[in-house]
């Protein structure tokens, strides 16, 4: 779950009729192809090229189909020109979102209250191929299936799925006398103490990640603290924030700590990515803790610098019971309103998009998990695992969820903006020296009121 920023509030009731499916329509033919349009938030040339070169082959094996790939530079960008295009009666048939836009996702409605989007286990109609694909959706691993489960249904197709990871330099561990990375906050800070005490200590600190909402949210899973009631919106919709629980204020502190000790480097921007993965590819930090769907690009950075690196669980608090981490990444929602042709063209590229072979080399290219139990298997089958162990920590970090609502993680209202609330205090804590108690206590007030404000609107 990389580099996601800010994202519009929640969708605006449109005006245009796109909800409701459409039987009639033409037929698709080789003569008569039917364009299938494919918006998706990645624009750098491995991601978007696995895309695009999936829409190609799809296109190949199917000529009465054409999938087009549209990129955009973030979710936050896809999310806007989807909402115009929807305004003004011609979205896109598969849109790229991130987990946190889920709840705004599946409040989406027209002028007349038809959804915008369409469940796609309810557009599968148990079917198990369509047009000659298999269909994978039901053989999704548990943890995008638990997320994006709603009502017993996927309403959207899994793709990037990640989780949070560390990823440890153990040349220099080593040299502190550290032989495996970390597991508990208080084993970070005695390798910490070790490391900072060594004559060639990392220039800038012992470890890093990104100063994000996401983080904070990881900790309250694996101490299995809920961040919203409701069973974390869950059991129903999500009315009351919980930002200054004792878990929550248990891990702001234990940052706030290192910082002040000088072992967790702040590189003094909110949500850098860039700039604390490059501290780590440096050395001049020993761990990061970061998306698991920079594994690949992470373990070759150290070995084209000289250091093994090792993947490793995000360490937890050892004074609480470890519940499990959660997902981050995204997935793709199809519009609601195709005639017959074209929603069995879009559902058919949705499913061979993520078959086992696919789903594999998606994974051995960045580090996103393999989506699917048949992509594991396939992967453990050729050694993959075997020959890249680290590739392997994120599926089994997730796999060791209890799976509660805690560990499942939240769906939420105004969930970005309220990421966003909770990424603005924790930069008070650090950089200000605010008092943390009283901090979140005022990051709690401003989140209530976002997640108010959304459901006074969409609430029903």
């Amino acid at each position: 779950m990389k580099k996601l920023f800010g994202l519009l509030v929640a969708f605006s009731l449109v005006a245009a009729a796109c909800s409701g499916s459409d039987e009639g329509g033409a037929e698709a033919t080789a003569e008569n192809p039917v364009t299938i349009q494919m918006w998706v938030a990645f624009s750098d040339d491995a991601r978007l090229g696995f895309a695009e070169d999936r829409a190609a082959e799809f296109t190949a094996n199917h000529p009465e189909y054409i999938v087009e790939v549209t990129s955009f530079d973030s979710y936050n960008t896809v999310f806007e020109q989807a909402q115009l295009a929807i305004d003004e009666g011609n979205p896109p048939e598969i849109i790229h979102f991130f987990e946190a836009a889920t709840q705004e996702a599946l409040d989406a409605v027209d002028k007349d209250g038809n959804p915008i989007f369409q469940s796609v286990t309810e557009a599968i109609d148990g079917r198990t191929e369509i047009l000659g694909e298999e269909v994978v959706l039901g053989d999704v691993v548990s943890a995008a299936t638990n997320y994006y489960t709603i009502d017993g249904q996927l309403y959207s197709m899994p793709w990037n799925t990640s989780s949070t990871t560390m990823f440890s330099n153990m040349d220099i561990l080593e040299a502190a006398g550290i032989s495996e990375p970390p597991k508990t906050w208080a084993e970070v800070e005695t390798a910490c103490d070790a490391i900072m005490g060594m004559p060639d200590a990392p220039s800038e600190g012992c470890i890093t990640w990104p100063n994000h909402g996401w983080f904070f949210e990881q900790a309250l899973g694996q101490a299995g603290a809920n961040l919203a009631n409701n069973d974390n919106g869950r059991a129903g919709r999500a009315t009351e924030v919980m930002l200054n629980s004792d878990a929550a204020l248990d891990y702001v502190q234990w940052w706030s700590d290192m910082e002040d000790s000088g072992n967790y480097l702040y590189t003094g921007t909110q949500r850098d990515w860039d700039g604390t993965s490059a501290a780590f590819q440096a050395q001049n930090v020993a761990m990061l803790v970061y998306s698991s769907s920079d594994t690949t690009a992470l373990t070759a950075a150290g070995d084209e610098n000289g250091f093994k690196v090792q993947s490793s669980f995000m360490p937890f608090n050892q004074d609480r019971e470890y519940a499990g981490n959660l997902i981050g990444g995204a997935t793709l929602w199809m519009t609601a309103g195709m005639d017959t042709a074209t929603q069995d063209g879009a559902l058919a590229f949705l499913n061979y998009f993520s078959n086992p072979e696919n789903a594999a080399a998606w994974h051995k290219l960045t580090g996103y998990i393999p989506i699917t139990n048949s992509a594991v298997s396939r992967l453990d089958g050729e050694g993959w695992y075997a020959e890249s162990p680290n590739s392997k920590v994120a599926s089994d970090q997730l796999d060791a969820a209890a799976n509660t609502p805690a560990s499942t993680g939240a769906l939420l209202g105004n969930f970005v903006a309220i990421r966003d609330v909770v990424t603005a205090a924790i930069e008070d804590i650090l950089v200000n020296d605010a008092d943390v108690a009283t901090r979140m206590q005022s990051a709690q007030d401003e989140a209530q009121s976002l997640l108010d404000d959304y459901n006074e609107l969409y609430g029903g």
